[in-house]
């Protein structure tokens, strides 16, 4: 990296103070990861020769969400979200993968009537293109086409969960 500065760089990031606001001290994000890490990763591939020949019809694909969140210490929550995929050519499963992806968030100024739909919208938002990018290399590395999952809408999850 080169600068075109007179002044010494000592690697330091400098800042006055200002967030352009007018305010002297930076405001803090409301929600933080704090971690993000892959709790469990399966993959099967039960029909496996015969299933990557060629001329295999293509399969059904079901994805299925599943999103879950609890306190894992004093003002940190753990949301879960697992995705299970399924192709299946006929009654037959062709392939199956599941991952349990999770992430310790750290909310701050929301007052906790608001925790849970914060924690299981935005959590799993912010958590969900990992977890497309873990289902996408498991299938193409168990001799699949990569599956690109189409982006969630987790606000509508949320309500749809929460009205039954």
């Amino acid at each position: 990296m080169t600068t075109s500065s007179d002044q010494p760089d000592d690697g330091a990031a400098k800042s006055n103070g200002s967030n352009g606001a007018g305010d002297s001290q930076p405001s803090a994000l409301p929600i933080a990861i704090l971690a993000q890490y892959l709790k469990d990763l399966s993959f099967e591939n039960p029909r496996a020769p015969q299933s990557l020949m060629a001329g295999q019809p293509a399969p059904d694909v079901s994805v299925h969400i599943d999103v879950k969140s609890s306190a894992a210490a004093e003002g940190v929550h753990e949301v879960v979200l697992t995705l299970r995929v399924e192709a299946k050519a006929g009654a037959d499963v062709i392939f199956l993968t599941e991952v349990t992806y999770a992430g310790l968030f750290q909310l701050t100024g929301i007052p906790v009537e608001h925790h849970g739909p914060v924690l299981l919208i935005e959590g799993p938002r912010l958590l969900f293109p990992f977890v497309r990018n873990i289902v996408a290399d498991a299938i193409r590395n168990g001799g699949f086409p990569q599956l690109l999952i189409n982006p969630i809408d987790f606000a509508d999850l949320y309500r749809r969960q929460h009205m039954q």
